[in-house]
């Protein structure tokens, strides 16, 4: 029997909500497999606990049935995406689930892909287990947007982040930026560079603050996202971090139109990046938002006024003729972080190959 969220208990969305907090320990470590959180219990007593580590390691709901041992028959698992149905590096879920004798499994979201979405649910149903779909069903694709998005569009996932000045500004007239914002919001932006496959900025970013563009909050880190540098222009010292790094060579990239940006997305698509995100400057804010190419954009406001006319705007580009020409945000969040303001949000005019 297949079921909807509303069909769940306080005691489902409370497990389910456990079971997320399972997915999100492997922050970072998954690409590109989801990261996906699981829980065991049975007669109300949480028996097993799981999570993907790592692409290529057990899924999360083989890990939470193992921990369960022999208290696995006649249980329930939760799980936050819908258990495989296809060999790959490892065997089905769906299979394993059926032959252990669990009674019930709540899913929080359905496998993203069209070629496998429904499949696992349907062996389950037809096996007699029980199934109720949908339960936190929006946390559990937000946790997985960059992987729901690659499976869709064959592109990673692109965040844009900025910090800029209460009047819109990332620097000076000269370029001096460092540092607008405070140290927790530098944290905080930490933990998407261990979110990111890649990282992109463009060639005056390089040339002015000589970023190294890696994860530091977490000594040995590994992999460290790619860095991409956008620029037409090639006069990069040898000097500067991102060239110091053998292992980490940077590409430079210099697409010249919205179609470009498309293609150059799709070849990092198919590079296996799925979560690319988006440092600055203003120029390349502008020109990746105007391809359609950003899915998602986080902005940080700092409590300070910087003034002057020709201090660098937060996104530069062409200038509008009015005000119909803003783009428009969905789903928008506000949050404190220290003395800053975190403004998250999703474009409205983001390109999709359908």
């Amino acid at each position: 029997m297949l079921a909807d969220a509303s069909q769940a208990s306080g005691d489902d969305r409370r497990l389910m909500a456990l079971a997320l907090r399972l997915a999100r320990r492997a922050w970072g470590q998954t690409s590109p497999n989801p990261m996906v959180g699981a829980v065991v219990v049975r007669d109300g007593e949480i028996v097993g606990r799981g999570f993907h580590r790592r692409a290529g390691g057990p899924h999360a709901e083989i890990e939470a049935m193992r921990a369960a041992g022999n208290r696995i028959r006649n249980a329930t698992l939760y799980v936050t995406l819908e258990p495989c149905s296809s060999h790959g590096r490892t065997s089905p879920c769906a299979e394993a689930i059926v032959s252990s004798g669990l009674r019930r499994v709540v899913v929080g979201c359905s496998d993203p892909d069209p070629r496998h979405r429904g499949r696992g649910l349907a062996m389950l149903a037809e096996a007699g287990v029980e199934v109720c779909l949908g339960v936190a069903e929006e946390q559990c694709r937000e946790l997985n947007e960059a992987f729901f998005c690659w499976v869709r569009e064959h592109r990673p996932f692109t965040l844009l982040k900025m910090a800029m000045t209460l009047d819109g500004r990332i620097a000076t007239a000269a370029g001096q930026s460092r540092w607008i914002t405070g140290a927790k919001a530098r944290a905080e932006v930490q933990k998407w560079r261990r979110w990111s496959d890649a990282i992109m900025v463009g060639g005056e970013t390089v040339r002015q603050d000589n970023p190294r563009l890696e994860v530091r909050d977490r000594p040995g880190w590994s992999p460290q996202p790619l860095p991409i540098v956008c620029s037409r222009r090639q006069d990069f010292s040898s000097d500067f971090h991102l060239w110091n790094d053998p292992g980490r060579v940077p590409e430079i990239i210099s697409p010249a139109s919205p179609e470009e940006w498309r293609r150059t997305m799709r070849g990092l698509g198919r590079r296996r990046i799925t979560a690319l995100l988006i440092e600055g400057g203003g120029e390349l804010a502008a020109e990746c938002l105007a391809a359609g190419v950003v899915d998602k954009v986080m902005f940080f406001v700092a409590p300070r006024i910087l003034g002057g006319r020709n201090s660098r705007p937060v996104v530069g580009g062409c200038d509008p003729d009015a005000l119909s020409e803003a783009r428009q945000l969905s789903r928008v969040r506000v949050k404190r972080i220290g003395e800053d303001i975190l403004i998250t949000g999703y474009p409205q005019n983001v390109y999709r190959s359908d």
